[in-house]
């Protein structure tokens, strides 16, 4: 059914004025093509089994394929599954499709120990989003009103928010459209009664002792009587501009992060200094006009610190003011060695001037004491008698690769800074492994061998980077660790015939 229009649509069919208003919002954002296959999500109630029928008006001039989607979060009992039967009987009227979902969510909140409309929620989204991921429906269309919009601002600025969270309900999110945040409730109620539909109520809308509801019932009529009858469209303009205004800080910060943070297998970096000072050298820089000690840097760095923490949790876990405040104050003033621990599994460590955003429960503590790593063993032969040779480092995310080459008619093609091995004087099969306590190493161009430990350091490789350290051997001795010359012993030197080039590269 790709590409193809429903066959039941007609063009000939005038929409209402509310659903010029719908399909004004369509256009307006592009949250549909001709062809595409929208499933409408109809739980029953008022809101969405009117967005069907506004839809129904618009599908010929939209050029879409209608579908019904319902989820049936079971936790009404019959009422729930009476929800079900009665929209699925609207889709048979209307020669829709119909496609179907449910889930125990009481169980399954019970079982993640969520709270009970989060895990709702989420449900719903992800059967929305695997509908979208097979190909059933291109988008979702969701029925969210401008009251649904004020509400949820409003339930935001009660439990403390940001800009973010002004911004309220987004219209377009992945594969989920929302065309009914300019309408409110009242007016889908209006249009419902005129064209003699009935809907479902679903009672616990009505139960007070949830913040949504008493919000719904009690905050906004208070409000629109007290203080402003328009402030529902107040409210809603409030969430446009801030979605907007957050849009551009968020699309900077992450700029920021592309140009300043590094990444390696299992954390992030950034120096101290550029993530207090992230608008440093840039056409925006705050540093350095009339800018200088103004909130416009910390917009900036906050956010990029939580797009740090995004980038490298490993569980659920959401940051507050309070640990991005602690965040900023490790980089200003943190000790070395200090560490904060964060929700979502991650850690953020001062490493000197650098800060490591660490995955995973790595260096938690415990008894007080920092955890020590896991670290990351692996060791891998590398017999060179058919020539080159490849080798996947899974524990690292990267190719070693050692191409054989003729020396030194082929000198040109290897860079100056000793990365060439001597074949003829390395015992095989060498090993590729992992770093451990006691490796020395004597680099080209030093006198005397040293600990690896000792060179990290003077390198200023933090404990942290170094675990995984890809070291080569040959005869157990050390022939070439990462970042380093090759040991003097197996430098190809004037009467080598055949060298051995090492490369790194990233896995891809």
């Amino acid at each position: 059914m790709t590409g193809r229009r429903d066959k039941n649509a007609d063009k000939t069919v005038v929409p209402s004025a509310l659903g010029q208003r719908l399909l004004a919002s369509v256009k307006k954002r592009e949250m549909a093509q001709p062809g595409d296959r929208v499933g409408v999500a109809v739980s029953g109630g008022a809101d969405s089994v009117a967005l069907l029928l506004l839809l129904l008006e618009l599908r010929g001039k939209l050029g879409i394929v209608l579908r019904v989607v319902h989820f049936n979060h079971k936790l009404r009992g019959k009422a729930s599954d009476a929800d079900e039967a009665f929209v699925a009987k609207l889709a048979a009227k209307h020669g829709l499709e119909f496609h179907a979902a449910s889930v125990d969510v009481a169980k399954k909140a019970k079982k993640e120990r969520a709270n009970l409309e989060d895990a709702a929620r989420r449900a719903r989204y992800d059967y929305f989003r695997s509908l979208a991921e097979s190909g059933a429906c291109k988008r979702i269309v969701v029925a969210h009103t401008a009251d649904d919009q004020a509400e949820t601002v409003l339930a935001h600025l009660l439990r403390g928010t940001g800009l973010a969270g002004l911004g309220g309900i987004h219209p377009v999110a992945g594969a989920v459209i929302r065309p009914l945040l300019n309408v409110r409730r009242s007016e889908l109620r209006r249009y419902l009664r005129a064209r003699k539909q009935t809907w479902r109520e679903d009672a616990t809308n009505r139960d007070t002792k949830r913040m949504r509801a008493r919000i719904r019932k009690k905050l906004l009529p208070f409000l629109e009587k007290q203080f402003n009858p328009g402030i529902v469209s107040h409210l809603s303009a409030l969430a446009e501009l801030a979605r907007r205004d957050e849009a551009f800080l968020q699309a900077l910060a992450r700029e920021r992060c592309d140009a300043l943070v590094r990444q390696s297998a299992h954390m992030l970096s950034i120096q101290a200094a550029e993530l207090l000072r992230p608008l440093a050298g840039t056409v925006f820089n705050a540093e350095n006009t009339e800018f200088e000690g103004s909130p416009v840097r910390e917009a900036i760095c906050t956010r990029m610190i939580r797009f740090l923490a995004r980038g490298m949790r490993t569980r659920r876990g959401e940051l507050t003011a309070q640990h991005v405040e602690a965040v900023l104050d490790l980089a200003r003033s943190g000790q070395n060695g200090k560490s904060l621990q964060l929700p979502g599994g991650l850690q953020v460590r001062r490493d000197e001037n650098t800060l490591l955003f660490v995955n995973g429960d790595h260096g938690a503590k415990q008894d007080g004491e920092r955890k020590p790593l896991e670290r990351r063993e692996y060791e891998y032969a590398i017999d060179m008698a058919r020539g080159n040779a490849e080798v996947s480092v899974v524990e690292l995310g990267c190719v070693l690769r050692l191409k054989v080459i003729d020396w030194p008619l082929k000198r040109g093609e290897t860079s100056s800074d000793g990365a060439v091995l001597d074949r003829d004087r390395l015992l095989f099969p060498m090993v590729l492994r992992n770093w451990r306590p006691g490796d020395r190493l004597r680099p080209q161009g030093h006198r005397s061998a040293h600990k690896l430990k000792r060179l990290l350091n003077e390198k200023r490789v933090s404990r942290w980077e170094r675990d995984g350290w890809p070291v080569l051997t040959s005869g157990g001795v050390l022939a070439w660790a990462r970042g380093f010359p090759v040991a003097a012993e197996f430098a190809a030197n004037e009467r080598t015939r055949a060298g051995i080039v090492v490369a790194e590269e990233k896995q891809i």
